[in-house]
């Protein structure tokens, strides 16, 4: 999570081709990776590393590299980071470590430069430098890769188009998406919904509907600024968004109104796009980082307010309905670290966002 104001904001996407070795050694190997710097400011930045395995599965992952202007990580969220001079090497935390054949996963940090910020050219994963194909021993039988994630066939008339809004809760990896597919698959329903964003999934165990908008260190406040949304929006053509956006914003410090402002144009765009726009917003879950006394009480300030913003918002055509995401939720025993669901984290998310998005797609 960017734990700044942000003065500048950057799109700056390097996809990189890296090669992926797991164990044992015979496996297939390949991978692509995405290093997006998501922001940038005097001194500071933060970025965004999504791996996408194209070879065999893997249980856990390293990935290397070295910063080619002295940049170092100060923050690194979903990963367990070193650095040494300019090499830096993450591994996966915890509940990130399978990748599944064409599935993905990603971490982000915030970072420290002077001079230039210039991006990363090479990687390693698992200790092996990267071609970007697939590739696999000669003792080993050439290796089908399995079928990528696929949305589930529309039913007669069409699915209806979801998309998951908001930062790296969202989408980093976010497996309470892959989790909350799953109900909708148990209860008959998921053939009636598709999941849509210019983000893929990410490694969660399980082939899942995936596609999202959950963008780790964003800012709804930058988004909203920027006009971010629009274009995906366009890409998209959603007809319920479920937001779970603002926890950035409390980390830097923004207050409710100027936060709920930014939700207002960003419905306000949402409708432009579809006029029968449903919107789903969350109280935000707890937070309570070390480096952050003050954000477990902003985010309290930023919950209260939602409901009545929601409902001076909300119209016969298009409603807004607030989904409560605070209560219930630890974050001693739901995060990771104060701020990112852990597995029992994420099951509490997507139980919460089950009954509301049910009721937007009948």
């Amino acid at each position: 999570m960017s734990i700044r104001k942000l003065a500048v904001v950057l799109a700056a996407a390097a996809l990189v081709p890296i090669g992926l070795i797991a164990a044992p050694a015979s496996a297939a190997a390949g991978c692509r990776v995405a290093y997006t710097i998501t922001s940038q400011w005097q001194g500071g930045f933060g970025a965004s590393v999504a791996i996408t395995n194209l070879g065999d599965p893997v249980t856990a992952w390293t990935l290397g590299w070295s910063f080619p202007s002295g940049q170092t990580v100060t923050q690194l969220w979903n990963g367990v980071v070193s650095q040494s001079g300019a090499a830096v090497t993450v591994r996966n935390a915890s509940y990130n470590g399978a990748i599944a054949t064409n599935a993905s996963t990603s971490f982000g940090f915030n970072g420290a430069w002077t001079g230039s910020n210039a991006v990363p050219t090479a990687f390693t994963l698992n200790g092996v430098a990267c071609t970007g194909g697939v590739t696999t021993p000669p003792t080993t039988p050439p290796v089908t890769p399995s079928t990528p994630p696929t949305t589930t066939p529309p039913p007669t008339g069409g699915p209806v188009k979801v998309m998951a809004l908001g930062d790296s809760i969202t989408g980093s990896p976010g497996c309470w998406r892959a989790l909350l597919w799953q109900q909708l698959q148990q209860a008959g329903k998921a053939s009636a919904v598709d999941f849509v964003g210019t983000l893929p999934p990410q490694g969660c165990g399980f082939t899942y509907d995936g596609e999202n908008e959950g963008h780790g260190g964003f800012l709804a406040t930058n988004v909203a600024d920027q006009n971010q949304l629009v274009g995906w929006l366009a890409a998209t053509d959603p007809d319920v968004v479920m937001m779970h956006f603002g926890t950035n914003d409390v980390w830097s410090n923004r207050p409710p109104a100027t936060i709920l402002a930014a939700f207002t144009k960003l419905v306000g765009q949402m409708r432009a796009s579809n006029p029968a726009m449903k919107v789903l917003v969350a109280k935000i879950i707890p937070m309570n980082p070390s480096s952050c006394a003050e954000c477990a009480q902003r985010v309290i300030d930023l919950n209260a307010a939602i409901p009545a913003w929601a409902a001076s918002t909300s119209t016969a055509a298009s409603p807004v309905t607030v989904v409560d995401q605070w209560t219930g939720f630890n974050t001693a025993t739901d995060t990771g670290d104060g701020v990112h669901p852990n597995a029992a984290g994420d099951q509490k998310i997507a139980n919460r966002w089950y009954p509301a998005l049910s009721a937007a797609i009948s």
